[in-house]
């Protein structure tokens, strides 16, 4: 069992603290948010304290971090929190769902899967990694760091996810498919050839489609 400091206090960090406290042996002791943010000093009965000083308050060698943020700005604000928090010395925990189906996968460290998720066997997870609800994740693939599934994905077997990607609503993903490095898969879009870094990706069959100037990507 951990002690453990989530960060945020909006609807993922209430969502992990629920998660944790009904289907975990890990006691949430703590959130933390950028001082910034810093509007109110408990959330869920448990202190909110700035993160520029967490360590100070909840030392490293006795408390474990979970940064289990959303993808915005493709996974990269999540990315910018877990580096900054291991640099504070923390170790990370993982949440697996009870509810998923999973078969000794290797999955790495600030993963956060919830229920109804498959991942079949011989295929790898890596750290700081989001699967929400309801995917099917195929055998014998990769999944490296900072990736997003929303729900109901299908990535079929032997594909190999870059980091940086994410993966919208009801979207699939053909077998053997190599999917570059910062790949934005549209809601139900249907992907059958491998995508390059950094497109979005649209339609059934997937095209590659041009980021409008004004969006932030």
């Amino acid at each position: 069992m951990a002690k453990v400091i989530i960060f945020g206090v909006l609807d993922t960090a209430e969502l992990a603290h629920y998660y944790l406290t009904h289907d975990s042996a890990d006691e949430v002791v703590a959130f933390t948010v950028n001082r910034e943010y810093l509007k109110e000093t408990e959330f869920k009965g448990l202190p909110v304290v700035a993160f520029e000083e967490v360590e100070t308050i909840f030392p490293p060698q006795e408390f474990k971090f979970f940064a289990p943020m959303t993808g915005r700005k493709m996974n990269k604000n999540r990315e910018k929190v877990y580096l900054d928090a291991k640099a504070k010395g923390y170790e990370f925990i993982s949440y697996i769902s009870s509810k998923a189906t999973v078969f000794n996968n290797p999955i790495g460290e600030n993963c956060f899967i919830l229920e109804d998720n498959t991942i079949q066997p011989f295929t790898t997870i890596g750290n700081n990694v989001v699967l929400w609800s309801g995917n099917h994740i195929g055998h014998h693939g990769q999944i490296k760091d900072h990736v997003f599934f929303t729900s109901h994905v299908v990535l079929s077997g032997h594909c190999v996810v870059d980091s940086y990607s994410f993966f919208g609503v009801n979207s699939t993903i053909r077998d053997y498919l190599h999917i570059g490095e910062g790949t934005l898969v549209a809601m139900s879009a249907s992907v059958t050839k491998s995508t390059e870094p950094w497109g979005v990706y649209m339609g059934s069959p997937a095209e590659k489609k041009p980021i409008p100037s004004h969006k932030v990507y």
